[in-house]
């Protein structure tokens, strides 16, 4: 997320912080939720055919997985926006003008 939200900041260096973060939700939300569901599926069944040996593993990934992905979707962007705004306040568009001197 945070690539893609650097990414878009160079690439749409007029639009808003808020609209750049949106846009690179959007533009990953697709990839994400396939390849989630795809791993999801895969843990359930190690939860669901593994048997007692492997249950407590594939119990522990599912919880992982998801704990991940929504931080990795929710949290990632709330967190740029919060260093926008409170870490990167000397000047007006200081998180475009640190991604473009990062690229």
């Amino acid at each position: 997320m945070y690539d893609r939200i650097r990414e878009n900041i160079v690439k749409h260096s007029a639009m808003k912080l808020i609209d750049v973060i949106n846009l690179s939700i959007n533009e990953t939300l697709s990839r994400t939720l396939l390849t989630s569901f795809t791993v999801l599926m895969v843990c359930f069944s190690l939860i669901y055919f593994g048997g007692g040996v492997i249950y407590d593993f594939a119990l522990t990934m599912t919880v992982g997985f998801v704990v991940g992905v929504y931080s990795s979707v929710f949290v990632a962007s709330t967190f740029v926006l919060f260093m926008d705004k409170y870490i990167g306040k000397d000047t007006p568009s200081s998180s475009k003008a640190k991604a473009v001197k990062a690229s």
